[in-house]
């Protein structure tokens, strides 16, 4: 089959790429780099046509109030190019949970996409990842002040990137769903206690203190992010930083 990877160099769709390459198929990236924009649709006719495909991977340049407006905009864009092309199957990455937290704008944001997908007119899958295990730096420096970290005690359940790519690849080479699929990691940690563990194994002297005040993460009520029912990765978190 053929594919269009929109987002297809960043840190998931390069991986797609390559795994839906090795399979066999033809997947093709597509990025702002290859010139197409989501945003006024340069490019997205050409870069659909024969595609059997569409892996829509590509991100909001924020995640503030002005990041639904992103995925508004895109998704009307890329569904009108894969209706015109003949698309027949339609594929976003989005988070487990995004419901459940609308006091995120980006979180909003992502639900406002999956509604956009599947209210439109090519069959689709929604592929929902826990947090990924490659972002734990940037979420350690959202609350760093001096040699001290402030985090919440919120649960997370932090997927490999490489584990998302492969569950994005196989998505994509089925069927369409017609809905949702969860994947997450094989453990659920508090954040707090992931960022620990994180400091130690980088021998990194800054210590975590617990502050269910402190960052993004804060606003998340439960243990909304995890799903222990999901399709779970094998990669342990140890075992990725090793």
């Amino acid at each position: 089959m053929k594919f269009a990877v929109i987002g297809g160099t960043g840190l998931i769709g390069s991986q797609v790429v390559k795994n839906l390459n090795a399979a066999g198929h033809e997947a093709v990236p597509h990025s702002q780099s290859t010139g197409i924009d989501v945003i006024s649709g340069h490019g997205l006719g050409e870069a659909v046509a024969g595609s059997d495909v569409i892996v829509n991977l590509t991100n909001s340049p924020t995640f503030d109030e002005a990041s639904p407006a992103f995925f508004q905009t895109s998704m009307d864009n890329l569904l009108a190019a894969a209706q015109k092309g003949g698309v027949g199957h339609f594929v976003i990455l989005s988070i487990v949970g995004a419901d459940q937290v609308p006091e995120l704008d980006y979180y909003r944001a992502k639900v406002l996409q999956e509604n956009i997908l599947a209210a439109g007119p090519v069959p689709y899958s929604i592929v929902r990842a826990t947090q990924f295990m490659e972002f734990m730096d940037a979420v350690l420096s959202w609350t760093t002040d001096g040699d001290t970290v402030r985090l919440p005690a919120t649960p997370i359940q932090p997927i490999a990137s490489k584990d998302v790519a492969d569950a994005v690849a196989e998505v994509a080479a089925g069927a369409p769903l017609g809905g949702i699929r969860n994947i997450a990691g094989p453990e659920v940690f508090p954040l707090d206690e992931l960022g620990r563990v994180t400091l130690t194994h980088k021998g990194d002297s800054r210590t975590v203190v617990t502050d269910p005040t402190a960052g993004m993460f804060a606003v998340v009520k439960g243990d909304v992010l995890t799903d222990k029912d999901a399709h779970l990765a094998p990669t342990r978190y140890v075992d990725w930083l090793s």
